[in-house]
C-alpha cells in the first residue's frame, strides 16, 4: 500500500510535448537492440530506448545563476537543499502584459515574506503558453529586487509567465542582479490558479547535469492539509 502524504500534490509544470515547444524538445524511438545489440531483443518483444535532443529552457524551467554568472552554481551544484523549501504564492493576476510591479506593490505581502522563502507570481500568464503570446507578460522593478534580494532575502523567484523583466531588454539586468546573488529563477510554472492556500512547500526537481545552466523541471507544490483545509 502506498504511503499517504501529508498534504495535497500540486503539479506546477506543464507537461512538455515532442515538436510543438518553442524551444527545441525531439524524441527519437529505438529499438534497443538498434543501438545496442548487446541487449538482446526478440523481434516481437517492445524494448525500447529513446534520445532525447532539447533545449535547457525549454517548458517550466529553472535558471540557475551560471546561466548569467561564469562562476555561477550550474544544476550539478547548486545544492539539493535549496530546491525544496517553504514557498509564497503571489497574486498579481491583475498585473496586465507590460506592466510594472513596482517596490511599492510588493508592500502589502511584505509579512507573508520570509528570510529563506521561494517566490512564486500569479501573473495569469499560464493560459498564453504555446500560442503566439507566449512571451507578453509583466515585469518586477529592478528595485522591487533589489528589496526581494536584501531586505526579504528570498532563496529562489519565479512566475507562470516566460521572464519576469521587460521582454528584450539588453543583457537581462534582473537576472544579472539575482543570479550574481545566487538566487535562480523559475519560468513558465503551471497550474498556480489550482493552489488553495498561499505558503506551501516547492520541490524543484531539476537534473544533477554537470556544466548545465538551467532544465527544465517538475515543479511540484506539497499543501498542508490543514492549512488547505482553513483557507
Amino acid at each position: 500500500m502506498a504511503r499517504k502524504l501529508p498534504g495535497r500534490l500540486v503539479d506546477l509544470s506543464h507537461s512538455l510535448k515532442p515538436g510543438n515547444e518553442e524551444y527545441h524538445l525531439d524524441l527519437a524511438t529505438h529499438f534497443t537492440d538498434e543501438l545496442y545489440p548487446q541487449y538482446k531483443r526478440s523481434r516481437d518483444t517492445w524494448y525500447i530506448l529513446q534520445e532525447i535532443s532539447m533545449s535547457s529552457h525549454c517548458g517550466t524551467h529553472i535558471e540557475f545563476p551560471y546561466h548569467h554568472n561564469r562562476t555561477g552554481m550550474d544544476a550539478a551544484s547548486f545544492p539539493l537543499e535549496r530546491l525544496v523549501g517553504d514557498c509564497v504564492l503571489l497574486d498579481f493576476r491583475h498585473k496586465q502584459p507590460g506592466d510594472m510591479v513596482s517596490r511599492e506593490d510588493l508592500a502589502p505581502h511584505a509579512a507573508a515574506i520570509q528570510a529563506g522563502d521561494m517566490l512564486l507570481f500569479n501573473f495569469n500568464c499560464a493560459r498564453f503558453y504555446r500560442t503566439p503570446r507566449s512571451h507578453d507578460r509583466p515585469q518586477i522593478a529592478f528595485d522591487a529586487i533589489q528589496w526581494l534580494i536584501f531586505e526579504k532575502k528570498i532563496s529562489l523567484i519565479g512566475s507562470d509567465a516566460s521572464g519576469i523583466e521587460l521582454k528584450g531588454v539588453p543583457d537581462q539586468p534582473v537576472h544579472q542582479l539575482l543570479m550574481d546573488n545566487g538566487i535562480p529563477i523559475i519560468e513558465f510554472a503551471a497550474n498556480l490558479d489550482d493552489l488553495r492556500v498561499k505558503r506551501f512547500t516547492l520541490f524543484v526537481l531539476a537534473l544533477s547535469v554537470q556544466g548545465l545552466d538551467s532544465c527544465p523541471v517538475r515543479l511540484v507544490a506539497l499543501e498542508d492539509d490543514s492549512e488547505a483545509d482553513s483557507g
